[in-house]
């Protein structure tokens, strides 16, 4: 691993509304090598999805910087692709015309482009499906196109928010290989936020656990399992139990606090 490829310094974000601000993230640091898989794990409310928009700089924070390559995150860049869970497809565009698009902005040659895009469709296995319409395909068709538009723009950083949530259990553990496998050919820096224990063990060199509202780092721990990982593992059980009291524990903070504002009110 090279030096910091992003750093994440003392940033905090401030949501205000008519009632109250809302305090989403405080005084988060973290620096992540170049390469690095790193998944954000946490319960809903604690800024995972806050967190990862502010280094793809589409809610830049309110308090700290980001870095990215060196350059500090003040808006969206071409070295931070983001994969969303919906897939942000263009419905109106084919497979291989939605891979094409961000390369088409750019005004590269249209002779590139299409090496490019025949690339990406036999790398994803997608090449019986390039002149079909997202409307035409699965869920993990249409993450498989989201993640081959990203990868046409060649960003060193890939961003992913919840990718596989919404996939059946056989296509998201099919999607997370893949995933592996790519991010191993390609050496991407990538940042991954999931509320999935076993997802986040199987996929992460590094998993962030992040508190409760406001969302800070609660731990920062390397997983040093072996490669590929058997969620039936001894090794891998007992990282979960970890895990997953960490998890509880942010969990019941939020339900008490849910009570004392109900008490309140």
């Amino acid at each position: 691993m090279s030096a910091a490829h992003i750093i994440v310094s003392h940033v905090g974000k401030v949501f205000k509304t008519a009632e109250r601000d809302v305090v989403a993230l405080q005084d988060i640091n973290l620096e992540i090598p170049q390469g690095q898989f790193v998944c954000l794990l946490g319960p809903s409310g604690c800024g995972k999805s806050t967190l990862l928009n502010a280094v793809a700089g589409f809610a830049p924070p309110t308090s700290g910087s980001i870095t990215a390559d060196g350059q500090l995150v003040t808006a969206p860049g071409p070295e931070r692709g983001m994969v969303f869970q919906e897939y942000a497809l263009f419905p109106w565009m084919t497979v291989a015309d939605n891979i094409a698009f961000g390369l088409e902005i750019k005004g590269m040659a249209k002779a590139e482009i299409a090496v490019i895009v025949d690339q990406l469709l036999k790398m994803l296995s997608l090449q019986d499906f390039r002149n079909r319409y997202p409307k035409d395909l699965s869920g993990g068709m249409r993450q498989r196109v989201a993640i081959a538009r990203v990868l046409a723009l060649d960003s060193p950083i890939m961003l992913m928010d919840e990718p596989f949530g919404a996939l059946d259990a056989l296509t998201r553990r099919n999607l997370q290989d893949e995933l592996l496998r790519l991010w191993a050919e390609l050496k991407k820096t990538i940042i991954f936020v999931t509320h999935s224990i076993e997802e986040a063990i199987y996929l992460a060199d590094r998993i962030v656990v992040m508190t409760y509202r406001p969302g800070t780092v609660k731990r920062d721990i390397l997983v040093e399992l072996p490669r590929l990982r058997d969620p039936a593992s001894a090794e891998f059980n007992a990282l979960k139990r970890e895990l997953g009291q960490l998890v509880m524990e942010e969990q019941q903070r939020h339900h008490h606090d849910e009570l004392r504002m109900a008490a309140v009110d």
